[in-house]
């Protein structure tokens, strides 16, 4: 549905395209000579104008140079009588979408004003991608755990419905990826996918960026604004770290889950939209719950299908081949190969990981771009991450703990404690481990921590 102003002095004509048009759907609103229209459109910034080309009190090509003036990428198509096309090649030139002969039958207004429409929205749609910033996610999550595969089988028993979906999870575990591959999946994949992280706007303008805006709203708001709901129209809307909404936007978004309709701000006309809502959240929302800080019947709304993302600690089969296909990525991109050895690989896997994937891939990015060699060893990764893998947790949890499983964890660190002091010298770390060399290499085996021989 869009907002339609028909700029036409003669009845009979202006009341037929408006029932056309109500017909469809839209919001249709008339003005009954050029003037009026002018002053309409100033005031309202309608989506689509149609306007008379010869009226009495101002003409449609004076009409059409107003509206210009007044906003620059302004839709507006002219209706010109048999035998005027030259005035309507000149309307063209002037700015005008498209023009139409009367008498036209109704069937061919209802395709111009939708192939106008289509061209609007794919305007906001082109002008929102170019804002975003893009950036290089693998076609699939990587890596062969358990807990992924359980992931990926997720994804696909959801991704045909259309269900909100709640992602949790610490900060860098991938949960955008996860949104991204349950709308690849879907039966929405050709429609738009639109991000909008709430933890990086402000109230005023969270709002304003979800639901759009009028023009003259509020101070700046030069032009009528599309918003992400909108943008989204068809497709899936990601709402990243959604437990930094504020209370009062809450509540709109609550309607929106509901009864899929909202207005702009600075409007009273309710818009409608088909989208599916993913989000995704690092907080305990009923933790916020709790607080206050966020509505419960909200919560229900997104929290209809849950996915949960393990830390990168309690997966670290997947760390070799994050490590590849990140080190393969920054080679396509440079062009200069590069090699991880049997000690930094070790360090990489035995490390924790609080920042997740997005740490390793920072931690691999600025080991390359500092790197003068081919090789990635021990001496190439940050100090402080070096550092901190000698740390042995010891911590009991409240749930208990095998103790078989603690004590092998302790020898691993251990390990790899000696195997980097030794310099990787497998000698040498037998001695510092008080073993034998031949039980060493077993153990080594055993944790993982060597692929293939210094």
């Amino acid at each position: 549905m869009a907002q339609i102003l028909i700029i036409e002095d003669n009845t009979t004509m202006r009341d037929g395209i408006s029932q056309i048009l109500l017909r469809s759907g839209h919001d249709v609103k008339v003005a009954q000579g050029g003037r009026e229209g002018v002053e309409l459109y100033e005031k309202q910034t309608p989506d689509f104008v149609i306007t008379d080309l010869k009226m009495e009190d101002m003409d449609g090509m004076a009409v059409l140079r107003k509206i210009k003036e007044s906003s620059s990428d302004a839709m507006v198509m002219v209706i010109t009588a048999f035998g005027t096309i030259e005035t309507a090649v000149e309307a063209m030139k002037l700015g005008a979408f498209d023009f139409i002969t009367k008498p036209f039958p109704p069937d061919l207004l209802r395709v111009k004003v939708n192939h106008a429409l289509d061209v609007i929205k794919m305007k906001a749609e082109n002008q929102f991608l170019r804002s975003e910033s893009r950036q290089d996610y693998p076609e699939t999550m990587i890596g062969t755990s358990s807990a992924l595969r359980e992931i990926l089988d997720q994804i696909d028993r959801i991704a045909p419905t259309d269900s909100s979906v709640l992602i949790t999870g610490e900060s860098g575990t991938g949960k955008e990826l996860v949104a991204r591959a349950l709308h690849a999946k879907s039966p929405r994949a050709q429609k738009p996918f639109v991000k909008v992280d709430c933890s990086a706007l402000a109230e005023g303008v969270l709002e304003s960026e979800l639901f759009g805006h009028e023009r003259g709203a509020f101070t700046g708001a030069i032009a009528r604004k599309q918003g992400r709901f909108e943008l989204a129209d068809g497709g899936t809307i990601f709402l990243d770290e959604v437990g930094e909404i504020p209370p009062s936007v809450q509540l709109k978004l609550l309607r929106v889950l509901q009864d899929r309709c909202f207005e702009r701000v600075g409007g009273t006309r309710t818009l409608k939209v088909d989208v599916r809502v993913i989000s995704a959240t690092n907080k305990d929302l009923k933790e916020e719950i709790s607080k206050g800080r966020f509505r419960d019947d909200l919560y229900y709304r997104l929290h209809i299908v849950p996915i949960h993302l393990p830390p990168l600690r309690e997966r670290r089969e997947d760390i070799p081949l994050l490590i590849d296909h990140v080190l393969n990525r920054l080679t396509r991109k440079s062009g200069r190969k590069m090699k991880i050895s049997p000690e930094a690989m070790a360090t990489l896997r035995g490390y924790q990981w609080p920042g997740n994937i997005r740490e390793l891939e920072n931690v691999l990015e600025q080991s390359y771009v500092l790197l003068k060699s081919e090789i990635l060893d021990l001496a190439a990764l940050p100090q402080g991450l070096k550092k901190s893998n000698n740390h042995v947790d010891l911590e009991l949890p409240s749930t208990g703990v095998s103790l078989n499983d603690a004590l092998e964890q302790l020898e691993r660190q251990l390990i790899l404690r000696a195997y980097e002091e030794a310099g990787g010298v497998k000698t040498k770390t037998a001695q510092l481990l008080g073993i034998k060399t031949s039980a060493l290499y077993y153990k080594l085996e055993k944790y993982g921590i060597v692929d293939g021989e210094k």
